[in-house]
């Protein structure tokens, strides 16, 4: 391996935008086009199943794609890979902006996710290479705080430009203002961010990314698309199939690891009891959050009919309350009260829908951005309990030889989890609004609304108890020795 020259002062800062930059563009896209939604489907005569897939087959592609990215970059190049990542993003926004179809955006948005899953893996690595570590805890520090306002900006942000209309785009400008952000931070990385590889040669496992690919595939699309199609017998053949891939591909990983190979996650890692009831919590939290984000959007501009700027506004006291209570929650909970944190997260995330429910119930479609502040904040609240330490307690208790795995494992189930909880969720909504006896359109989305809100509540209360099974207690310190980054879970 050839030794790395590290860049200093300017030039270290100078790279250090780069990465922020392109971090900042890929957690920014992965909520922005939840408020535009609405708008999407006028322009390009979209159906609900495709909303659904212009959300989840971004988050889709960059779950199963992030652990093959992250070894790409150890073999051939943290920054070689970081900035085809980055030119593939770009390129790819440019698409998405110019989609003349749902097909053509919904491909668009998939390309999107894979470029992602080659460009954000060598971020964390990078730094690690850029700081030594002593300085590395700023540099880290000002990367969960972007990735913080990133997460929480998305639809704020999305319905200003939006509403912004610059030169006539509309919703296109959400994809197109990635351009020149992503041309300046390719031309900085190209001449700042340092080269380096992973001391130890990984190999990559590309059969096992196409097969748990396919599987998710299999179950997603017919899940999303069934509904409309009145549930065809090939929607259950499809899901059925899908499922005995993802069979298939636990088999193949067991497998692959009793032979000394390095399979693309793991399977040992889940005898592991608190790692297996910390992944488990994460699809219980994030399937039923992700869903949040998809459907409140839908309920806000077509149910109540709230402008595009009006409802991004309206999630500001969940913006706020994110961070604030993210800070406080890896400052100060996660040492005073260990794991009771993240068991009290979900269920103060579970009272903030309960409010918002009776909330909308009780006012009905009159309902104002002020009558929601209370149940949004909860939530919000709930949300940032968890997202930051959650990390910390699930991978306490991982051996250090599967340090690099776990972390990725954990990427990947964020990510995942995002994907089903908008074909599931989104199905479940939408199913409530065909069915609802509602007389107004405000009736409608309120029925259809309300009765999936009560169930992710349940889902919060079931991540609350999976939680239990965590370590008691865990420390930065027992995330810090292992030898790789853990990304904040997408939202």
């Amino acid at each position: 391996m050839q030794p790395h020259v590290t860049p200093l002062g300017r030039a270290r800062s100078i790279a250090l935008v780069s990465l922020f930059m392109a971090s900042f563009m890929e957690l920014l896209d992965a909520t922005i086009v939840n408020v535009a939604l609405p708008d999407i489907e006028r322009a390009l005569g979209a159906q609900n199943a495709q909303l659904q897939w212009m959300v989840a087959s971004y988050t889709l592609a960059l779950a199963v794609g992030l652990i093959t990215g992250s070894r790409l970059g150890d073999i051939y190049g943290r920054k070689k890979i970081f900035i085809i990542g980055l030119v593939a993003f770009t390129a790819a926004s440019v698409l998405c902006g110019a989609a003349m179809n749902p097909e053509m955006l919904i491909a668009s948005r998939a390309l999107q996710g894979f470029a992602s899953a080659a460009m954000i893996p060598q971020v964390l690595s990078s730094l690690q290479v850029m700081y030594k570590p002593s300085e590395r805890a700023g540099a880290l520090a000002g990367f969960s705080a972007l990735a913080g306002v990133a997460a929480v900006s998305g639809p704020i942000l999305g319905a200003i430009l939006t509403d912004a209309d610059l030169f006539g785009w509309g919703w296109r400008t959400i994809f197109f203002v990635n351009v020149p952000v992503g041309v300046f931070a390719v031309f900085c990385a190209w001449k700042f961010v340092p080269e380096s590889v992973a001391p130890v040669r990984h190999k990559l496992d590309l059969s096992g990314a196409v097969v748990l690919a396919a599987g998710m595939l299999a179950v997603l699309y017919p899940l999303t698309v069934g509904r409309e199609d009145n549930w065809p017998l090939w929607t259950y053949i499809s899901m059925g199939f899908g499922l005995l891939v993802l069979v298939g591909f636990v088999l193949l990983q067991r497998r692959a690891e009793h032979r000394g190979k390095e399979p693309l996650v793991a399977v040992s890692l889940f005898r592991n009891r608190p790692f297996a009831a910390g992944i488990a919590m994460m699809f219980l939290f994030f399937i039923p959050m992700n869903g949040f984000f998809l459907i409140q959007t839908l309920f806000l501009q077509l149910g109540l009919e709230y402008p595009i700027l009006k409802a991004g506004l309206t999630m500001i006291p969940f913006s706020i309350m994110v961070p604030v209570l993210a800070g406080v929650s890896a400052a100060i909970l996660a040492r005073k009260i260990g794991r009771v944190v993240l068991q009290l997260g979900p269920l103060v995330v579970a009272i903030g829908f309960v409010v918002l429910i009776f909330t909308v119930q009780g006012i009905g479609g009159t309902v104002t951005p002020w009558h929601l502040i209370a149940g949004l904040a909860l939530s919000g609240a709930g949300f940032g309990m968890v997202v930051a330490p959650v990390g910390i307690f699930v991978l306490s208790e991982v051996p250090a030889k599967f340090a690099g795995s776990a972390s990725g494992l954990f990427n990947t189930t964020s990510q995942l989890a995002g994907a089903l909880g908008v074909a599931i969720v989104g199905t479940v909504f939408f199913n409530g609004l065909e069915t609802s006896t509602a007389h107004s359109q405000a009736g409608v989305f309120i029925e259809g609304f309300t009765f999936t809100m009560w169930l992710m509540a349940a889902g919060m209360v079931l991540a609350s108890i999976a939680a239990s099974f965590l370590p008691r207690w865990a420390s930065e310190a027992d995330i810090a020795d292992q030898d790789s980054p853990v990304l904040a879970p997408s939202v």
